[in-house]
C-alpha cells in the first residue's frame, strides 16, 4: 500500500503552496498532508480536527492541531490570517458548504479544495446499470455508512464558483492512472482546485 505521505493529492497540494507559507488545514485528520507540507515546504501549520483519536495522531507527530467543527465557523481568526487554507476531503463532509468555504476564503488569501467526483464514469455506470449508489475509488463507503453529505461532480463545482464570484486560479486532476487532463468530469475522480476571492467581493 502506497504510505499516506506520498498520495498522489497531497504532492498536487504541495505543488500549489509556495514555501514558508502559513497553512490552515481543516478536517486535517491523522495530519499526514500537514506533516509533509511543514517537513517538505517548510509552511508554518495548524489543523483542525473533530476526531479526537485523529488529534491524538496529529499531537504525535508534533503537529499543532485544535479540536473543532468546522461548520461551527472561523471567527477567533481575523482576515488573511494565513496564506491559504486546505479544505482536502473535507467540504463535502461538512453540512452547510457555502458559509464554510466564504469563511475560509476570508481567513485565508488562497483556498484549496480536493473534493470526490461524484460524476466520475464508474459512479455513472453503476447508477446506471445497478441502480444502486455507486462505491468507487474516490467514494469508498456504502451508503449507509458515508460521512459524505453532499454528491457534487467537477461541474457542480465550477457552476458554484461562478454563482458565488469565486475565482478558479488553478486546478488539477487525478484518475484512475494518475494525472489526468481531458473530460474531467467524466474520468477524474478527484479534484483539486485553488481558489481565491475575485477582486472587489
Amino acid at each position: 500500500m502506497e504510505p499516506e505521505a506520498s498520495r498522489l493529492d497531497h504532492r498536487i497540494i504541495a505543488g500549489l503552496i509556495v514555501p514558508g507559507s502559513s497553512v490552515l488545514d481543516l478536517g486535517c485528520g491523522g495530519g499526514e498532508l500537514l506533516y509533509m507540507l511543514i517537513k517538505d515546504k517548510g509552511a508554518r501549520g495548524q489543523g483542525i480536527e473533530i476526531d479526537e483519536q485523529a488529534i491524538y495522531t496529529c499531537v504525535a507527530k508534533g503537529l499543532n492541531v485544535l479540536h473543532g467543527d468546522i461548520d461551527s465557523g472561523l471567527s477567533e481568526y481575523p482576515d488573511s490570517s494565513f496564506d491559504y487554507v486546505i479544505l482536502n476531503q473535507s467540504l463535502q463532509q461538512v453540512r452547510h458548504v457555502e458559509p464554510v468555504l466564504a469563511d475560509s476564503l476570508r481567513v485565508g488569501k488562497k483556498v484549496i479544495v480536493g473534493f470526490p467526483n461524484f460524476a466520475h464514469y464508474s459512479a455513472r455506470l453503476q447508477l446506471f446499470l445497478r441502480g444502486r449508489a455507486p462505491v468507487t475509488a474516490s467514494l469508498p463507503y456504502q451508503w449507509y455508512e458515508t460521512p459524505n453529505l453532499h454528491f457534487l461532480s467537477i461541474s457542480d463545482f465550477f457552476d458554484f464558483c461562478r454563482e458565488k464570484a469565486i475565482r478558479v486560479e488553478q486546478r488539477e486532476y487525478i484518475g484512475n492512472r494518475g494525472r489526468i487532463c481531458r473530460l474531467p468530469n467524466l474520468f477524474a475522480q478527484t479534484g483539486i482546485f485553488l481558489i481565491s476571492r475575485l477582486k472587489g467581493e
